[in-house]
């Protein structure tokens, strides 16, 4: 496994400052704040000043000599009060891209110390098709879910299906209204059990008697009843069914199709675990435990309601317990709707409290919300929540209309192109949403979304299959590649991005932000057009510049295609237009 550049870097410092006696800990560089000026700088010097107690331009000054008689370092500066800028030779640069270009992981060292993460994303509920509400949670999870396996670790996704509260009530009970038992409860399928839960939704609201029938069931439900546990079970699978479709689509991964249900003998162990460490206490006939209070008020945890039903917040809790017990999870994270920030906090702090996430890491990674044009959440036209079948529906015919008609383009026929309206689509659909920065909601923006210009999708698959169509040209002219050899400004930029890849991923995989990787992925493109622009290939003066410029586009396809890959986004061969 080859270095990163700044790895290799940070080797060369560290040598010297052991050398100078010199604390280690600031031997290391980041690319430059001026391009313009060098490539990279390394900021120590002033650090160390502090606590050496000596003008940083004398210590910078003391470096940058040693550094100067590096071979592979071309001029090295001081400026300001004791910045060190490095300028790297071009055959440093090239032979480094060589070495990335022969390695599957582009010189992206694994963690020395991988973890077991299990990873709750996803959050259907039974009766309720996925709205567009859903779809962050499912790209942003997915995309975080393929980063931290690139990084070494191991991860164990659950969907947490919402199969066991008050809904399922409320459809038992609707359905034994409209039928009186629940003979037929197996003949209706997905959009029937929706319309029974919109309709009991409805009736609760109004009658009292019907609510407490729900609640009811419910409790009836949760104690063992067989009948309405023969029908939640046919429910739920009918529910798990038709959402499995769509995170099909979105080619979300699910290891694990976990309900509340799973965790429901869990509850009763977590409510007697809080009472056996004196814990809980009985409050207006709910029992509850009360959180510390530190920067702002923290609502204590319901554990039983007065009603005797399990508290929202138990569930989760005694899913934690779960994870640690029988997945022996190092962490758990969770991505889920920042409205729900309160209660990820209140959660987290009762498992601690109850020790049953000892040296576990507990992450809550909070979205915003998807938004249409008027800022607010987006919605159907007569203001209803769109669902998000629909939603990618709307994306997909957006891009049929750029799309030529079957038959019109050699070897694409009708299935061909829906492939690829799918692939553009959802790529269009999945990039949108993963360059804004995860805790910011977003407008989505249906008439740009899909443009093969500007930082979009498209534009990056776009990239791939021009990349593509060169590599085909080349080789049927016989082109092989050759070692990467710098020759020009163009050249070096676009090699000097490529070497950037390691750190952008490690960086992406420890802020927990995909976002990285698509501002990556979008220069990644621009360099790699600036470079063609002006760096021709079959054209090349010599045919080891073309021999060299072939590598550097094959390595570029590669890692682009990589890039998307950790996104959720696949990469078609080509690209057609109408």
């Amino acid at each position: 496994m080859s270095l990163s550049i700044e790895q290799k870097l940070n080797q060369k410092l560290e040598k010297i400052f052991q050398e100078l006696e010199l604390d280690a800990k600031f031997a290391f560089v980041k690319p430059s704040d001026r391009p313009d000026l060098s490539d990279f700088q390394c900021n120590g010097a002033l650090a160390l000043a502090k606590t050496l107690h000596k003008n940083p331009r004398e210590i910078a000054g003391s470096i940058a000599e040693r550094l100067k008689a590096d071979n592979d370092i071309a001029a090295v500066s001081v400026d300001g009060p004791g910045f060190i800028n490095i300028n790297l030779h071009n055959g440093f640069i090239g032979a480094l891209a060589d070495s990335m270009a022969q390695d599957e992981r582009f010189g992206c060292e694994k963690s020395a110390n991988p973890s077991k993460i299990v990873m709750d994303f996803g959050g259907p509920n039974v009766a309720k098709a996925l709205h567009v509400g859903h779809l962050r949670s499912a790209v942003v999870g997915e995309s975080i879910r393929r980063i931290e396996q690139f990084i070494g670790n191991e991860v164990v996704s659950d969907v947490h299906f919402g199969d066991w509260g008050t809904p399922m009530g409320l459809i038992i009970a609707e359905i034994i209204r409209h039928d009186g038992n629940l003979d037929k409860v197996e003949t209706y399928d997905v959009a029937a059990i929706s319309a029974f839960y919109k309709q009991a939704n409805i009736r609760c609201k109004e009658d009292e008697t019907a609510k407490e029938t729900a609640r009811q069931i419910t409790a009836d439900l949760q104690s063992g009843n067989p009948e309405y546990r023969k029908a939640w079970k046919y429910l739920r699978d009918v529910s798990v069914a038709d959402v499995k479709k769509i995170y099909a689509e979105l080619d979300a991964h699910f290891d694990l199709w976990l309900g509340e249900s799973d965790a429901h003998e869990a509850c009763g162990e977590v409510i007697k675990l809080a009472q056996e460490k004196g814990l809980s206490e009985v409050d207006d006939g709910a029992t509850i435990i009360r959180l510390p209070e530190t920067n702002k008020p923290m609502p204590p945890v319901i554990l039983v309601k007065s009603d005797g039903g399990v508290g929202y917040q138990v569930t989760d809790i005694a899913t934690i317990k779960m994870r640690v017990e029988d997945l022996h999870a190092d962490e758990i994270i969770y991505v889920v709707d920042k409205r729900q920030t309160l209660h990820f906090e209140q959660v987290f702090q009762v498992a601690q409290m109850l020790g049953i996430a000892e040296n576990i890491k507990l992450t809550h990674i909070g979205f915003g919300t998807v938004n249409g044009a008027d800022g607010k959440p987006f919605k159907t036209r007569d203001g209803g929540v769109m669902n998000l079948e629909d939603l990618i529906e709307l994306s997909k015919e957006k891009v049929r209309q750029s799309m030529p008609q079957p038959g019109e383009v050699e070897g694409y026929g009708a299935d061909e192109i829906e492939k690829l309206v799918s692939q553009i689509a959802l790529g269009a659909i999945k990039f949108q949403d993963l360059k804004n920065n995860i805790g910011s909601g977003y407008v989505f923006e249906l008439e740009d979304f899909a443009k093969f210009d500007g930082k979009t999708g498209p534009y990056i698959q776009y990239a791939i299959a021009r990349i593509n169509s060169i590599l085909r040209k080349a080789k049927a002219q016989n082109l092989t590649e050759g070692d990467i050899v710098i020759e020009n400004d163009d050249e070096r930029s676009l090699a000097l991005k490529l070497l950037q890849f390691g750190n952008i991923i490690f960086r992406a995989h420890e802020e927990k932000e995909p976002s990285v990787i698509t501002d990556y992925a979008y220069t990644l493109a621009q360099n790699f057009s600036n470079f063609y622009n002006t760096c021709p290939i079959m054209t090349a003066q010599t045919a080891e510049i073309a021999a060299s410029r072939l590598k550097l586009a094959r390595l570029v396809r590669d890692m682009l295609k990589q890039l998307l890959y950790l996104l959720g986004i696949e990469a078609p061969e080509a690209m057609l237009k109408a």
